[in-house]
């Protein structure tokens, strides 16, 4: 784990500074090499501290707290989910998070994560869905093309392989948005006025919608055999996109059932209804897709365990970079023992 010369000094990820990181590494890399660290900790998850986020929800929206930790790094997330931000101009999801280190409890880093959740989350679905889609799945059907769209279509371009996204939104406006910012992606991008149309012929469905209530987005009819569900709008009680219906023929795979079953997909479902956690495929402890008629659906709510993977990567790509800022976080006093001291030689 790197860490500052100067342990006092933790290095800070703006939001320029990722953004200038982000077009440094090349987005699609970026994705897919967080990726790579979210299946490394995925692997051995069984070493990670586990429990779900710890949430402050209110009529408005929800504040959370995400922590984890390895027994070496301790890290956690802010996030918030405002789904009426947009019409104020603000962000429905913003975000910061930490790295510290076990052994002394100093920070080793501090990054904004509005920008790195929208990697992290799509890194995090194409990685599942290079696993559970059906093998030379080219096309997309991506319902809802809001801030994660882009981010979701780019990575499963990277690390699946799809050549072909269907857009759809209720809001015209937000696919021709979605549209227009991937047009020189290298996709074939077809914009469609139903989210029947933009599923005909998709293998991969990527539904990502923000409201917060209970919404049938699929209809079980418009659901045919041999898919790829990659559901990650539902994510907090109450929140739904899925007829039950759908969940009731599809096998499903979560990251962490204690939190899913409280936000995701399956919050519709008896809480003994049978899931399967994702690493477990990973680890070859549990199967996933085994037929071409099967529907895979993949609940995703967002874990923390991705969030300490993302946070990892970063610190180890800002090492010798100029992508941060040395933040004066931490009090040093000359004896550990004399903290007033320190303050009372600070005085003008």
């Amino acid at each position: 784990m790197t860490q500052p010369s100067d342990k006092a000094l933790v290095p800070f990820v703006s939001v320029n500074h990722m953004m200038q990181l982000i077009h440094h590494i090349g987005i699609e890399a970026m994705m897919t090499g967080i990726a790579d660290y979210i299946e490394q900790d995925f692997r051995r998850w069984e070493l990670f501290d586990k429990t779900p986020r710890v949430a402050n929800h209110s009529r408005e929206g929800v504040i959370e707290l995400m922590p984890t930790s390895d027994g070496e790094v301790y890290g956690f997330k802010y996030v918030n989910g405002h789904p009426k931000n947009t019409k104020d101009g603000l962000q429905t999801v913003t975000a910061f998070g930490l790295l510290a280190d076990v052994a002394t409890g100093y920070p080793v880093l501090l990054s904004e994560m509005t920008m790195l959740t929208a990697l992290r989350t799509a890194a995090t679905s194409a990685l599942v869905a290079g696993v559970l889609a059906p093998k030379g799945s080219k096309t997309m059907a991506m319902i809802g093309n809001g801030a994660q769209s882009e981010f979701q279509t780019l990575a499963m371009k990277a690390i699946v392989g799809i050549e072909t996204v269907h857009l759809y939104d209720v809001d015209p406006s937000a696919t021709q948005k979605c549209a227009e910012n991937l047009s020189e992606s290298g996709l074939s991008v077809i914009a469609c006025d139903s989210a029947e149309a933009a599923m005909e012929g998709a293998q991969i469905i990527t539904t990502c919608t923000a409201d917060k209530q209970y919404a049938t987005i699929l209809t079980d009819n418009m659901v045919g055999s041999g898919v790829h569900i990659n559901a990650i709008g539902g994510d907090c009680p109450g929140k739904t996109e899925l007829a039950p219906a759908i969940l009731h023929r599809s096998d499903i795979f979560v990251e962490y059932p204690p939190q899913t079953r409280i936000e995701g997909e399956i919050q519709q479902l008896a809480d003994d209804h049978p899931v399967t956690e994702f690493w477990q495929v990973l680890t070859g402890k549990a199967q996933g897709r085994t037929s071409e008629a099967q529907v895979t659906l993949f609940d995703s709510v967002g874990f923390a365990i991705e969030d300490f993977s993302a946070l990892r990567y970063v610190l180890d790509k800002i090492e010798g970079s100029a992508f941060y800022h040395p933040l004066d976080l931490l009090a040093d006093p000359d004896d550990p023992l004399d903290l007033f001291g320190m303050l009372m030689r600070a005085e003008p």
